[in-house]
């Protein structure tokens, strides 16, 4: 068999099989046969029955670009379908156990919950056009998903089965490994939802909101844990409830890693207090005098070779101090310093401030800066002053901004090591992207649902999807599969893969050599 070429004829482009040949007298002449054309829509190869029983009849595959995609749309009695991506996400969940635990939860209706994930995390839509990517891709038969049937199937989920969800999901992630904890807001339009009120927008949208608080394994980086509040409870409302739900799970070992919005006072003194020994990690503000006092305590003496750890990329100086707490209790306390950090800052501010002169001396009545004027200037009009407003630095002011610029200050009860302590804190990005990635990527910064109970089993589906993404990164990030393509791009490579039946024969498209490599990142099994 020869190659495939395009020929353009008017608005259509044929394919033609071009095969190479000698005439009688030994001259090079070519050989063509029409064998389909490209979609002029879609830009898609389409090719006619005869070319494909005969291709597939041998074990010949034709010489066609791995960046098209098979469509049957001229042949006859065919039907044409994406296989790829759904075939990994449906390995992913066999592979770390998601599917058993879906099922063994929802045993009436696991196959649309996977299939509503898979959908979410291939194409980052609204649900309302499930019914459409499921048309068009070959996925584990799960019935009708129409938008109303959607509706109903959100509708009916109850809180003890999500509940089991979470026991069966928890009692597979019981290895040793620390939980980050984090929470976040979504918006809603919705004024019929009872959970979603007005409090802190950390969007600074001017919308109500439901928070969702999470738990996330820092080894395994999957999502093993959340729950829903009130729109207007703060951080520091959420955290009895939520570990007292995941003590239900069993999850032993469980040590919670903490930013400083939950690291009050009044938390880290529960923590301590806490009669079954909960383990803790957490970053403490500079609101707390506890935290300045460490940080200013440590200024004279943190910076040396000995102090020094690198990070992520990063050279800082690190020390650990077990200090009193409280009457009752002490506390191993890891004060950090990036000097790095702290340049930039200070930097930063410098470059801010010499700006703000020079907008002082040609416009000091200037109302957009008269906050910043009034915060690090002192101006002093004079009549007698021809060259305009004298003009001073309120150097106090910057070099009180700038005492704690690169500090950071954690509390523990168990980590008893400055480096082991920064390690697992910076860990905790884990949860800040798996949020990320449910709002931007899975059509969650509106929820557009108008009851209570949908909202639950949205935000609960939407958790499904997050764990395979969080799988799919932790992957791509060991195999260093980020060089080359991002996760939306590699979705799109894989859909590329797609499989075609005729007259009741399933023929599957060649698999090209990036998605071999990229089935092999993940140790999924070639599809045959």
């Amino acid at each position: 068999m020869g190659s495939i070429v395009q020929c353009k004829s008017g608005k259509y482009t044929y394919l033609y099989e071009s095969e190479s040949y000698r005439n009688s007298d030994g001259e090079p002449r070519n050989r063509r046969k029409c064998i389909g054309k490209i979609d002029p829509n879609t830009g898609n190869p389409t090719y006619n029955a005869e070319y494909i029983d005969r291709v597939w009849g041998t074990e010949k595959q034709p010489d066609i670009n791995d960046e098209k995609l098979f469509s049957a749309n001229d042949i006859k009695g065919s039907r044409n379908a994406e296989f790829g991506a759904s075939y990994l996400l449906a390995s992913i969940s066999q592979q770390i156990g998601l599917s058993g635990a879906v099922e063994n939860a929802f045993p009436q209706s696991w196959e649309k919950i996977l299939a509503l994930a898979f959908f979410m995390v291939a194409t980052g839509e609204p649900v309302m056009y499930c019914e459409d990517w499921l048309a068009k891709s070959e996925v584990r038969p799960c019935g009708d998903m129409s938008s109303q049937r959607i509706s109903d199937l959100l509708g009916t989920i109850t809180n003890a089965e999500r509940m089991d969800f979470y026991e069966n999901w928890g009692a597979m992630r019981r290895e040793q490994e620390y939980f980050a904890l984090d929470i976040t807001s979504i918006s809603s339009y919705s004024d019929l939802i009872g959970d979603v009120a007005w409090g802190y927008n950390r969007d600074k949208e001017n919308l109500a909101q439901i928070n969702v608080c999470i738990l996330v394994g820092e080894m395994s980086r999957l999502p093993i844990f959340q729950i829903v509040y009130h729109g207007a409870l703060k951080d520091v409302s959420t955290l009895k409830t939520t570990l007292s739900a995941a003590s239900h799970l069993d999850m032993r070992g469980l040590a919670v890693i903490m930013d400083k919005g939950f690291g009050s006072k009044k938390n880290i003194d529960a923590l301590l207090s806490d009669q079954d020994g909960a383990r803790f990690l957490a970053a403490l503000p500079f609101t707390m005098s506890f935290a300045v006092n460490q940080a200013h305590g440590e200024k004279k003496d943190i910076d040396t070779v000995d102090n020094t750890i690198n990070v992520g990329g990063d050279v800082i100086r690190g020390v650990t101090k077990q200090r009193l707490w409280s009457a009752e209790h002490k506390l191993y306390t890891h004060i950090f310093f990036n000097a790095e950090l702290a340049y930039r800052k200070r930097n930063a501010l410098y470059g801010r401030v010499a700006a703000l002169k020079q907008l002082a001396r040609e416009s000091p009545d200037n109302q957009k800066h008269a906050g910043e004027f009034e915060k690090y200037l002192c101006i002093r009009k004079s009549k007698r002053n021809k060259s305009g407003p004298a003009i001073s630095v309120k150097q106090d002011a910057i070099e009180k901004e700038l005492a704690l610029a690169g500090w950071m200050v954690a509390g523990s009860n168990f980590i008893t090591d400055a480096e082991e302590a920064i390690k697992i804190y910076r860990a905790k990005d884990v949860v800040e992207k798996g949020f990320l990635r449910l709002k931007n990527c899975l059509d969650f910064a509106r929820l557009r649902v108008h009851s209570d109970n949908t909202v639950q089993n949205k935000v609960f589906i939407g958790f499904i999807a997050l764990i395979l993404i969080a799988h799919i990164h932790k992957v791509m990030d060991e195999h260093k599969l980020y060089r080359t393509l991002t996760m939306k791009k590699m979705i799109r490579r894989l859909e590329t893969l797609r499989v075609q039946y005729i007259n009741g024969k399933r023929v599957q498209y060649p698999i090209t050599a990036e998605q071999k490599m990229i089935f092999s990142a993940f140790d999924v099994a070639l599809p045959l």
